[in-house]
C-alpha cells in the first residue's frame, strides 16, 4: 500500500468544503485522489493534493482473458474500496463529489454488474463503467493538466493491465483517439508463458500488434508525432528507474518527466534478459510489475521503433486527475 498522505497520525477530521475526490479502477491498481480547489484557478496549480494513494488490486489476474472477474480478485478491491471509504469518511467527501470509473476489466467482465452492486452495498461506492473512448478523453485532460503539449503534434500513450490507449493531439485539441485492448496483462496471458521472454514470443507479439494497431499506424502516416508522452504505471516504473540509474533523486511531487530512447532501450534489454526474481531486484521495480513490464516494454519498444519517436515525456497525472479537471472544466 503506498500513501502519500499522513492523516491517520493527526486523528483528526479535515472537513473541506471544496474538496473532492476521484477513485480509478484499473485493471492492476485502484487509485485514490483527494484534491482541495485554490479561491482562484491556477494553470500551474489547477488543485492541490491533499491525499494520493494506490493499492495493486490485480483484478485482472486469472480471469480478464476469459472476460471474468475471479472472487479472489473481487476480494483484493473490496479490500482496498474499504480503506479508501476511511479516507473519504475523514476529509468528509459526500457521494456527489466522489467520482469512481471501472475501466477495461470491468469493460469486459461478464459478472460487472454483480460485483458493481456487491460494492455498493459494502461501501456506498457507486462504480460508474466507462469505455475506451471515454478513458482515453480523461488521460488527455490529466496530461493536459500536468504539462504544457506543445505546439507539435504529439502521441499519448497509457499503458494500462487491460487496454492501451492512443491520443494523438496537440496544445490545442484531440487530433485522434483509440482504445485497444491490449493492455499488459493481456499480453501476459498471450505471449510470456515463461520467466524469461522467447525470441520466439516477441516475434508473434510484434506480429501481433502490427495487425492491431493499424488504425494507429494509419492516421500516424498523415500526422507524425514530434514525442511521445506516456502515463500511468509503466512509465513511472521506467522513469523510477532511469532517475536511479543515473543517481537523480525521484521527486514525488513533480508532474512531469522525460527519458531518451538510448536509456530507455538499455533498460528494456534489463527486460528481457533478467528472470523474475533479477528483475525484482532492479532498483525502482515494484513486485506487480515485475513480469508486466516485460511484454509492456516490448509494446512501448515497438511503438519508439515503427513510429520512430525518439524522447519520450513521462506525465505523472492520467485518468484520474483528468477526471477531476474535465468535471470542473479546466481544461
Amino acid at each position: 500500500m503506498n500513501t502519500l498522505s499522513k492523516y491517520r497520525q493527526s486523528g483528526v477530521k479535515q472537513h473541506l468544503s471544496d474538496a473532492l475526490a476521484a477513485i480509478d479502477i484499473g485493471t492492476n491498481t485502484a487509485h485514490l485522489l483527494v484534491v482541495a480547489l485554490p479561491e482562484q484557478r491556477n494553470i500551474f496549480t489547477p488543485f492541490h493534493i491533499l491525499h494520493k494513494e494506490k493499492i495493486a488490486t490485480k483484478i485482472g489476474e486469472g480471469g480478464i482473458s476469459n472476460g471474468y472477474i475471479t472472487e479472489q480478485a473481487q476480494a483484493r478491491l473490496l479490500k482496498a474500496l474499504l480503506h479508501f471509504k476511511e479516507v473519504l469518511d475523514h476529509y468528509e467527501i459526500p457521494s456527489h463529489k466522489l467520482f469512481t470509473i471501472a475501466t477495461s476489466a470491468f469493460r469486459n467482465a461478464q459478472n460487472q454488474k454483480e460485483i458493481i452492486e456487491y460494492i455498493k452495498e459494502q461501501t456506498e461506492i457507486d462504480i460508474s463503467v466507462i469505455s475506451g473512448e471515454k478513458e482515453a478523453e480523461y488521460i488527455y485532460y490529466g496530461v493536459k493538466t500536468a504539462l504544457k503539449i506543445g505546439k507539435g503534434n504529439a502521441l499519448i500513450m497509457d499503458i494500462g493491465g487491460g487496454s492501451v490507449e492512443f491520443i494523438l493531439c496537440n496544445e490545442e485539441k484531440m487530433l485522434w483517439k483509440q482504445s485497444f485492448e491490449i493492455g499488459a496483462q493481456r499480453l501476459l496471458d498471450k505471449f510470456m508463458k515463461n520467466e524469461l521472454i522467447s525470441t520466439e514470443e516477441i516475434k508473434q507479439l510484434n506480429e501481433y500488434l502490427d495487425k492491431t494497431l493499424e488504425p494507429l499506424t494509419e492516421i500516424l502516416q498523415n500526422y507524425p508525432p514530434d514525442i511521445l508522452i506516456g502515463c500511468s504505471g509503466t512509465f513511472d516504473t521506467i522513469d523510477d528507474i532511469n532517475h536511479i540509474k543515473k543517481h537523480e533523486k525521484l521527486n514525488l511531487n513533480a508532474k512531469e518527466s522525460a527519458f531518451l530512447l538510448k536509456e530507455f532501450q538499455i533498460i528494456h534489454q534489463e527486460f528481457l534478459q533478467k528472470n523474475h526474481q533479477e528483475r525484482l531486484a532492479i532498483p525502482g521495480m515494484t513486485p506487480m510489475r515485475a513480469d508486466m513490464i516485460v511484454v509492456a516494454s516490448c509494446l512501448l519498444d515497438f511503438v519508439l521503433s515503427k513510429y520512430q519517436i525518439e524522447k519520450v515525456r513521462v506525465s505523472h497525472y492520467a485518468l484520474k486527475e483528468g477526471v477531476i479537471s474535465k468535471h470542473l472544466a479546466w481544461v
